[in-house]
């Protein structure tokens, strides 16, 4: 006897939505998307009864179930072409997630659709959030961070700078990243030990913090880049050094061009800064003349830069040639490798 019946459908297996949130992030500001997916979902699960989204769900009318289900249950959940949105915890749910691979790679179970939905995205620069986070825990819990202060820290500040020159000069990509957070770190490490400055000891140090440092920075580029932000000209590089130089003036109000140049920087360095200084403020001033390497050198030092040369990267560059010559003649390997 031959069955003429039709064949049954197959019963819709539904969808699983994981939504994910960044914690650096304000909790309720979610992508248009998934306030969809939420407010169209059959059921809404979420194992953490703290989870910082919840006030905000209850306030867009969105029912959210508390609960732990496993991988399993999950499915059942969804059965009937149902769409189950899981709000997973700051860690996630590795118990889930691995639950719900093992019945897909079994083979036995009509899954579900499995769907990750950011629900909200970091924005550029949001690790510096962490930074900053991590950074208050370690001053307050760690003995040896907690005791460093300003003068104690000064000495790595030098180090790092260093070390961030040798990495650009090495062309070390991996070095330079690194060395870029151990410069940023010294930045994160002194703000942090600002804040706890009361106005009350005998220098009168008043608090600031690591906003007050960035706000000031903020602002200060603004202002020194009208030719950006505002409605002045400025076609070429001189042009924009110019600018900064007239904004400079104005905001510092200078007694003389030597003013804030630090006298504790390489020699090299300093002699092409107060050059500079003397050139662009058209101070008349010869060099001075005397006996020895010094006055010969500061000499240089001006030469290389009136010609648009750093003569402490210059001479830089050739003392790393002069001692992978020295290397080579002791038969000893590349000092970089």
């Amino acid at each position: 006897m031959t069955d003429h019946s039709e064949p049954t459908a197959a019963e819709p297996t539904g969808r699983i939505v994981l939504l994910t949130t960044s914690h650096r992030v304000a909790p309720g500001v979610l992508s248009w998307p998934a306030w969809q997916t939420l407010h169209a979902a059959d059921r809404v699960l979420c194992a953490d009864p703290g989870h910082p989204q919840l006030p905000y769900l209850r306030e867009a009318g969105i029912e959210v179930t508390h609960g732990t289900p496993d991988a399993h249950e999950l499915v059942e959940a969804c059965a009937g072409g149902r769409t189950v949105v899981v709000l997973p915890g700051g860690e996630g749910d590795q118990r889930l997630t691995d639950g719900l691979a093992r019945l897909a790679g079994s083979g036995r179970v009509s899954m579900p659709d499995l769907e990750l939905l950011p629900g909200s995205y970091d924005l550029p620069g949001a690790r510096l959030l962490d930074l900053v986070q991590v950074m208050d825990r370690v001053r307050r819990e760690c003995p040896w961070t907690s005791q460093q202060t300003h003068r104690g820290l000064a000495k790595y500040a030098i180090e790092e700078a260093y070390e961030l020159v040798e990495a650009i000069e090495d062309g070390d990509r991996d070095e330079l990243r690194e060395e870029l957070g151990d410069v940023l770190l010294q930045v994160v490490f002194h703000a942090r030990i600002a804040e706890e400055a009361d106005g009350d000891g005998e220098d009168g140090e008043e608090a600031f913090s690591i906003d007050d440092v960035a706000g000031a920075l903020v602002e200060k580029l603004i202002h020194r880049h009208p030719h950006v932000f505002g409605d002045a000209k400025a076609e070429t590089p001189e042009d924009v050094h110019a600018h900064w130089q007239r904004t400079k003036a104005v905001e510092k109000q200078r007694e003389s061009v030597t003013d804030g140049i630090p006298v504790g920087q390489p020699g090299l360095a300093l002699a092409a800064k107060l050059a500079g200084r003397v050139r662009t403020g058209g101070v008349d001033v010869e060099l001075p003349r005397g006996e020895g390497i010094g006055y010969e050198l500061l000499e240089l030092a001006a030469r290389a830069e009136a010609a648009g040369i750093d003569p402490e990267t210059a001479l830089r560059a050739a003392a790393r040639v002069y001692r992978d010559a020295i290397r080579a003649a002791e038969g000893v390997g590349d000092a970089g490798a």
